[in-house]
């Protein structure tokens, strides 16, 4: 990873569901550029290879294990990271769950509510503990999907909870503000764990390709380059705005 400048000097970063995927891309991204970064995932072994792969390449690096529906572990992130760091300046919310390819109305109310619990409000939850810890010119971003716009049939409830990321986004930049910023990151498809359902299938694949005005899927760095920006003192007048990173997928005019 070639990076130029170091925006995030100084700076605290916790990123959750960070240890593979979008997450430690945005992890490793804004890591390089100079932030301490605090890892989480729901398994002390990713935690610990993530945190490794980040030291190896001189990037300051914690991790706690943290499933963000377990209210305990979530207060034990923060409380972690505010005794190893003394404050926060930003917050990656990027864990998500999608355990069903059923439609909305064959949905059971048991997935429901973990769609809305994981998707929605741990991020709500996680912010309430974080909040008095978060410095003046420190920012908030969520990661939604371009699923938002256009929700996937095989993922359509799924993608209900990430159309709700928007309005919270809007909703908490005004509450938040002027200290905090917070914006959104919606990621079209790319190829991770999370995804392989989609983009393992070929024929899925090259539809999805052929969809996108640039032809090709989304990579890791794709996303965490947008997340860096907005995170940054570069997108210092930017707040409660969503920026798409899709390739040219249709979300909006």
């Amino acid at each position: 990873m070639k990076v130029k400048g170091k925006r995030f000097e100084g700076k605290v970063a916790i990123v959750t569901a960070s240890t593979q995927g979008i997450g430690f891309g945005i992890a490793e991204r804004i890591g390089s550029e100079g932030a301490s970064i605090v890892i989480s995932s729901r398994k002390q072994k990713n935690v610990d290879e993530a945190v490794g792969k980040l030291r190896s390449q001189g990037i300051d690096a914690i991790g706690v294990v943290c499933h963000v529906s377990n209210a305990e572990q979530r207060k034990n992130l923060i409380q972690k990271t505010v005794q190893k760091y003394g404050h926060i300046d930003v917050i990656v919310s990027n864990a998500a769950a999608n355990p069903t390819t059923d439609t909305i109305l064959e949905t059971q109310e048991s997935i429901l509510d973990k769609l809305w619990d994981v998707n929605i409000k741990t991020s709500i939850l996680l912010l309430q503990a974080a909040a008095p810890h978060l410095r003046k010119g420190s920012s908030v971003v969520f990661i939604s999907s371009i699923s938002a716009y256009q929700p996937e049939a095989s993922m359509a409830m799924y993608g209900v909870t990430k159309t709700a990321l928007l309005g919270l986004t809007k909703a908490l930049a005004t509450e938040m503000a002027p200290n905090t910023r917070v914006n959104c990151v919606a990621p079209g498809f790319v190829p991770t764990h999370f995804a392989d359902f989609l983009t393992s299938n070929e024929v899925v694949r090259n539809a999805i390709e052929d969809r996108t005005l640039l032809k090709r899927l989304g990579t890791t760095g794709d996303m965490a380059a947008a997340v860096a920006f907005l995170a940054s003192d570069d997108a210092a007048y930017i707040t409660g705005e969503t920026l798409v990173v899709a390739g040219g997928l249709p979300s909006r005019l």
